[in-house]
């Protein structure tokens, strides 16, 4: 009897909660018609025992206790944090989870969204210490440049907040379990419908906000969730060129023929083995650094890191290669050549940026002619130019590939040549690679789970 009562006090639980579930989904979607599709790509399902509301970019998972209660104590808490958790979908916050400092990561993703949640100004989703946060937010949106996840982000990695900061953070600005931020590779094709969703409500807002100001961090977040990303090996391999390579030969040379001859013929073997191969990698190219003032150090070395990290770790590299590297703010400042790995590390670790003056492109590509017309490429395939983009291009377009890599879109930026390629890097990705921080995905999904489950 005892059982059947528990059994029945469970079932109108679920029940509640499920309708106060569908009451904040419907009061987010009567006053923000843009989140129609978003919300219709993250139903709602029970977990008990979650201890809170979580997504894994498929559904909005919620303990049904915990959303009565939270729905005894403020009604309003429940529709602001389904929206918290929508917000984090649509500006793909959970897909790079795994590159990334969690910590600093977490913290800035849900101050983002609280932002954008305040800035909607959601009616019957209010909370008491709301006044509280658009204060912090005010203070943080000045010395961070922005209230996007990507620039927190970067702010909390360069000035990291205090153990008592961080706490006020997350009483104002937490509202979900993130625990099920699973690797982004694990998510391919929920991340592309995401991507998908995210630009129909970018193209739905514009309709929206005719009647309205005011979003401009709804806009600005969507503008960096959107944004085409690049991968950067795919990019140096466009540089790659056929040659041969002093190595055996695998798919020529027969194993079985050259061990028989060993076994009965002492050490002479049947076929010797080819000593090269046809390969296509990466042999002569030109890395140009702008160090010019407004170009940190650390983001440039760990530019160099990264290109270097890629190259090697692909086996990308020739044994013998022609590699220059060239810094130059409004004139060449160094050329270091690189013929190895050896010399690729040496300079990494201990090269020395010269410059720090105005910026100017064209310097680099006349040099680089200088060079070609002395005879010290065979076959240069492209040049990288690492640059902020305040500089002045050259006019004429040279006979290899460019490619101008910059840290973040800008407005203000005068646009690339049209024979150029513009690439957008991941600072962050910079970042993790200078600070060398590593993932074990396989102890992470037992912590999740653990955590879930519990």
């Amino acid at each position: 009897m005892e059982k059947e009562g528990q059994a029945s006090a469970g079932g109108k639980t679920a029940s509640l909660a499920a309708q106060v579930m569908e009451l904040a989904y419907s009061d987010i979607l009567i006053h923000m018609r843009f989140f129609d599709v978003a919300l219709a790509g993250l139903h709602p399902a029970a977990r008990p025992g979650l201890q809170g509301i979580a997504t894994d970019g498929k559904a909005c998972y919620y303990d049904p206790v915990y959303v009565l209660q939270c729905y005894r104590q403020d009604p309003g808490m429940v529709v602001r944090c389904c929206l918290h958790m929508l917000l984090h979908c649509v500006f793909f916050h959970h897909f790079r989870y795994d590159r990334l400092d969690r910590e600093a990561w977490d913290l800035a993703a849900d101050i983002a969204v609280e932002g954008v949640s305040l800035e909607l100004g959601l009616e019957g989703a209010s909370l008491d210490r709301d006044r509280e946060a658009a204060g912090a937010l005010q203070v943080l949106k000045e010395e961070a440049g922005g209230i996007t996840a990507e620039r927190l982000y970067r702010y909390f990695r360069q000035m990291p907040p205090s153990a008592g900061e961080k706490e006020r953070y997350r009483k104002l600005f937490c509202r979900d379990i993130h625990t099920l931020w699973v690797p982004a590779q694990r998510l391919e094709a929920t991340e592309e419908q995401w991507k998908k969703i995210s630009e129909r409500v970018k193209a739905d807002l514009k309709s929206f906000t005719r009647a309205r100001t005011g979003l401009a961090d709804l806009e600005k977040n969507l503008e960096e969730a959107t944004r085409d990303r690049y991968d950067y090996g795919q990019i140096l391999r466009k540089f790659a060129v056929m040659g041969e390579d002093m190595q055996v030969n695998d798919e020529e040379f027969d194993y079985i023929y050259y061990m028989y001859g060993l076994e009965h013929y002492g050490n002479l073997p049947l076929v010797e083995p080819l000593e090269y191969k046809e390969s296509e990698k990466v042999k002569e190219f030109v890395i140009a650094i702008d160090t010019s003032a407004s170009c940190r150090g650390s983001l440039v070395r760990a530019f160099l890191r990264r290109t270097y990290s890629i190259l090697k770790s692909g086996e990308n590299f020739f044994t013998k290669i022609n590699v220059h590297i060239i810094q130059c703010d409004n004139q060449v400042q160094s050329d270091t050549k690189i013929t190895g790995e050896e010399d690729f590390e040496k300079f990494v670790k201990f090269g020395k940026l010269k410059g720090f003056g105005a910026t100017d492109f064209r310097p680099v590509f006349a040099y680089v002619d200088k060079l070609k017309g002395q005879g010290e490429f065979e076959n240069l395939k492209g040049l990288i130019y690492f640059t902020d983009g305040y500089g002045i291009y050259p006019e004429r377009m040279p006979d290899y590939q460019v490619i101008f890599a910059f840290l973040e879109e800008d407005e203000h930026r005068a646009p690339v040549p049209p024979w150029s390629i513009k690439v957008l890097l991941e600072e962050e990705e910079l970042e993790g690679e200078e600070l060398g921080i590593t993932r074990r995905t396989g102890i992470q999904e037992e912590r999740i789970q653990a955590e879930v489950t519990r």
